[in-house]
């Protein structure tokens, strides 16, 4: 009941709700990275959601479009700005996402959704991250976000899967505020952002 009718609702409630409250925090940060980025304070990327099916999530754009004399972005480190660095470890720039959890895309909690190209990439039992919809925050952000591997990422996504419930996702809620205040796991170690995933 709570997995296929009650979660649904509680994500819309709360999207919706949290859109109003935080619209002072969402203008501010629009502005900032709007002077930051060249008029650009949001991006969209194609990911992969419940099933597979892709979809076209919104963030705000914390790097710079930066390219070297090849034509080839920078790395992610000299690309972020002073704001959108702030952003990220604020984990502001998740917020614009509430729009795709309003639009059914995402749900609040759930297994962060990734690339598309690493959707082959997967083993069969990576791939039932794919069996409910991916989240704001989720299992593996709670227990390491970025700083712990791609394998032990997957392994706390599927474990979601197999024991979601109200319980649970209050429970990461909770463990997320903490997170957010303490600013743990936001990088890889040695990397700005995350190492991409290559395969097992």
């Amino acid at each position: 009941m709570y997995r296929n009718y009650i979660k649904r609702n509680i994500d819309f409630v709360t999207a919706l709700v949290g859109l109003v409250v935080l619209s002072p925090v969402f203008l501010i940060v629009t502005l900032g990275l709007a002077m930051a980025n060249s008029g650009k304070p949001f991006f969209f990327q194609r990911r992969p959601g419940k099933g597979g099916r892709i979809f076209s999530i919104v963030k705000f754009k914390t790097m710079t479009d930066g390219k070297d004399a090849e034509g080839n972005l920078l790395p992610d480190a000299d690309r972020l700005t002073s704001i959108g660095t702030f952003v990220r470890k604020t984990s502001l720039d998740e917020i614009p996402q509430l729009i795709n959890v309003l639009k059914g895309d995402m749900s609040l909690i759930g297994p962060r959704p990734l690339l598309p190209e690493y959707l082959p990439l997967y083993s069969s039992q990576q791939a039932r991250r794919h069996e409910v919809k991916p989240g704001i925050t989720g299992w593996a952000q709670v227990n390491g976000r970025n700083a712990i591997s791609w394998e032990d990422k997957f392994k706390l996504d599927v474990w979601y899967v197999d024991h979601l419930s109200f319980g649970l996702d209050l429970k990461i809620l909770m463990m997320t505020v903490q997170k957010i205040f303490k600013s743990e796991g936001i990088s890889a170690d040695g990397q700005a952002t995350a190492e991409r995933f290559k395969g097992t």
